[in-house]
């Protein structure tokens, strides 16, 4: 044990003081990754939101509400095509101003390490869930030539989880540069592998951000109909 070590915030790099008291000097170390000045600047998600989407009704217009359900979601779910596609979607925390910073500089400027910010909290999740399978969203090869890896994948892995590749994706415009409707009225970008065996399986498909829920529903719905029993999500970000 280390008494002298000093972590560092992996966002703002200030050094992170350590909690003094008898029971933090005989505790097993573990290691921190955020000071809590960042860590108050994230925004769990809690109390009433969305059956499915996770989406907090206090952010959340009256009249875009539909009992359990938010308006977004209540539409997804009436049309045939994507009813009951994607079960659920569990979401961490917003995505304000400041986790919208945290996230560019992790997936668009290359920034790995960040990643373990979320480890325990994905690996708690998770455990939680239970799947037989956790999938994370592909990037196009472009796209994981250009960033270096897939962002989905690293926060798996840092949580010690193994990815189960079971999807590839097809080179498209960045989602970052699509709208709402855009993003919303896409065409399948995924493919299922064709050795790939997810009959009666539970899966959970893991991405940083759910924004419309578009691709993940694109995702969830060709596992299902390669016989997964159920898929749900898991984001860092709503």
């Amino acid at each position: 044990m280390n008494l002298f070590h000093q972590n560092r915030c992996l966002i703002c790099h200030e050094v992170i003081v350590p909690s003094i008291g008898w029971q933090a000097i005989f505790s097993i170390d573990k290691e921190h990754h955020i000071c809590p000045v960042c860590e108050r600047k994230l925004e769990q998600i809690h109390g009433d939101q969305c059956r499915i989407c996770s989406r907090p009704f206090s952010k959340v217009n009256d009249q875009f509400r539909n009992g359990d359900i938010c308006h977004d979601c209540f539409r997804w779910e009436e049309d045939p095509k994507w009813q009951g596609s994607l079960e659920k979607n569990h979401s961490f925390f917003l995505y304000n101003d400041f986790l919208k910073e945290v996230i560019a500089t992790f997936k668009f400027r290359g920034d790995y390490v960040l990643a373990k910010i979320f480890s325990e909290l994905f690996k708690g999740k998770i455990g939680g869930l239970s799947p037989d399978l956790l999938v994370p969203i592909p990037l196009s090869d472009k796209r994981q030539y250009e960033r270096g890896f897939n962002q989905a994948e690293a926060l798996l892995i840092e949580a010690g989880f193994s990815p189960a590749r079971l999807l590839s994706r097809v080179h498209s415009e960045k989602q970052s540069k699509k709208s709402r409707s855009e993003r919303i009225h896409l065409p399948q970008v995924f493919q299922v592998h064709p050795d790939v065996n997810v009959m009666g399986k539970k899966v959970v498909l893991i991405d940083d951000i759910y924004t419309t829920g578009s691709t993940l529903r694109h995702a969830a719905k060709l596992l299902k109909e390669a016989g997964a029993s159920r898929v749900q999500s898991l984001t860092l970000a709503r």
